[in-house]
């Protein structure tokens, strides 16, 4: 099993670990801090002893990265990890950022979530909706701009340890199953803005964009 790192310190960017297995180009690590894309949220950039990651992969309870070219290391060395921070911070927040949106529109509306994606340019949450969802747009803002600027902390930790469940809890908002990476506060988002997008009749889209 790989150890995940990114779950115990987010904002660690750099990590020597070992290499557990090698198969051409692809390699598993004993410990990591680079996330593989599950729930919507896209891997992170980065390189492993030196060589870019094109993709990571997860497997069970492992996680396969695939390396630009065949490494000269072999299992048991030990490599640095490197990951691209400006891009997992804004990762991170885009992710939180649709988790709270997602929320304030579940406890507030009887409407279905039917896909989610981010990425470090921007988030979305497609919804079954019957008509233009652009009306709910301003509130939902509203009420997470309340969220965040009360400067809450954000809790991450396992549900069930041995299956690797994770969760994300904002006390006395949401408790939310969740294995992605998160912030420690709230008001790391600073301010966001909701644009709508039609996906077609009864499907509509909410982007979810943060300032710079």
């Amino acid at each position: 099993m790989t150890e995940k790192e990114f779950w115990n310190d987010p904002y660690q960017t750099e990590l020597v670990s070992t290499v557990t297995s090698v198969a051409d180009n692809q390699i598993t690590l004993s410990h990591t801090i680079f996330y593989a894309e599950s729930g919507g949220q896209e891997s992170d950039h980065g390189t492993m002893g030196g060589i870019d990651v094109l993709k990571a992969e997860k497997q069970g309870l492992d996680i396969v990265y695939t390396l630009e070219q065949a490494p000269s290391f072999a299992v048991g060395s030990a490599i640095e990890t490197r990951i691209n921070w400006p891009r997992r911070y804004a990762l991170m927040k885009l992710h939180f950022a649709a988790e709270v949106v997602l929320e304030l529109f579940t406890q507030n509306f009887a409407i279905e979530k039917i896909g989610a994606h981010i990425s470090a340019d921007k988030s979305r949450i497609d919804f079954i909706w019957p008509e233009s969802i652009s009306p709910l747009l301003p509130d939902i803002e509203v009420k997470a701009r309340q969220i965040i600027d009360a400067d809450l902390p954000i809790t991450s930790a396992f549900s069930d340890e041995a299956a690797q469940r994770r969760y994300w809890q904002v006390e006395n908002f949401a408790k939310v199953p969740c294995g992605g990476t998160h912030l420690k506060r709230t008001s790391e988002l600073g301010r966001i803005t909701l644009k709508r997008k039609n996906l077609g009749k009864g499907k509509e889209r909410v982007e979810i964009f943060i300032a710079d």
